[in-house]
């Protein structure tokens, strides 16, 4: 039972938490992004593959675990493009990332008998207020998504209560967490692509360009690209949150990482121009002021 929350296991969740608002604003910032979710899935398997031979693989007792989180993530990046293809990263991410650090809390009380100590619910109560209220007025048509991001959230909290449990008994939280991509690739990719196929995942289904060929490779080249980097941030920021499981409390690590959301709004400031109200600002204090909170406790 872990009861403090180490320096190194904080600031490994604050960049895990600037990895994970980088590849959800690259996922929106693309014209489908169900699309973009699955060459996010590729890449990270990709990249997985190629890392995996050389780590210290998880112990027995982690693979029923891994099985679990496989089939969460399938639902997960599924609900994921959906929210995403009907509403803003303002609307989508703050709902879906919101309500999840209180699940956790409640539930990692009685699966890890984590303490309740006041700094720890304060923090994570303020993070999660503070997400929650992030989300902005709704455009038409985007009421849609919201069913879809809440949804997500009783899977983030599930998959993340599975995987703290997992990482701990692995042996090898990394691995652990690489071993989570091409466990969920192929069930992911074929629910992603079940109406496209291969063509559309490479961008090769576009008209073909007047200087032929070699210009549609070009072309191709910065989705492969982008799903690659996409998904090696997707594999660090889960990695370093999982490893942080290891050595501090579940729910506060939980709570933390959704400060990926002073990250998301400012990288969707500036590339997606979505700028926030009032409202918003004052969101992004509780934010901060719930980190706060939770190194303290």
């Amino acid at each position: 039972m872990q009861t403090e929350f180490p320096t190194l296991a904080y600031l490994a969740v604050i960049a895990g938490a600037l990895l994970h608002a980088s590849w959800n604003v690259a996922i929106r910032s693309g014209t489908d992004r169900r699309m973009e979710t699955a060459r996010l899935v590729a890449g990270g398997s990709i990249v997985a593959a190629a890392v995996l031979p050389f780590m210290r693989q998880p112990a027995p007792a982690a693979w029923p675990h891994l099985a679990i989180t496989a089939i969460l993530h399938v639902v997960y990046f599924g609900l994921l493009a959906a929210a995403y293809a009907r509403a803003r990263v303002a609307v989508s991410y703050p709902l879906m990332r919101g309500a999840a650090p209180l699940l956790v809390l409640l539930a990692a009380v009685w699966l890890f008998q984590e303490p309740l100590t006041l700094p720890a619910v304060a923090g994570v109560g303020m993070v999660g207020l503070g997400v929650l209220l992030m989300r902005v007025r709704l455009l038409p048509g985007e009421s849609s998504a919201v069913g879809y991001a809440l949804l997500n959230a009783a899977v983030i909290a599930a998959y993340t209560l599975n995987d703290a449990a997992g990482a701990r008994v692995s042996g090898a939280p990394m691995a652990y967490a690489l071993w989570t991509f091409p466990l969920t690739a192929l069930p992911t990719l074929a629910w992603l692509l079940r109406r496209r196929g291969l063509t559309a995942l490479l961008a090769l289904d576009r008209p073909l360009p007047r200087d032929g060929a070699a210009s549609r490779w070009r072309a191709s080249l910065r989705p492969v690209l982008r799903g690659l980097g996409g998904g090696a941030s997707s594999l660090g920021s889960y990695a370093l949150a999982l490893w942080a499981m290891t050595v501090a409390p579940v729910a506060q690590v939980a709570a933390l990482r959704e400060t990926a959301m002073l990250f998301g709004v400012l990288l969707a400031w500036i590339f997606l121009h979505e700028r926030p109200h009032l409202h918003g600002w004052i969101a992004l204090a509780l934010i901060a002021a719930g980190a706060v909170m939770l190194r303290l406790g």
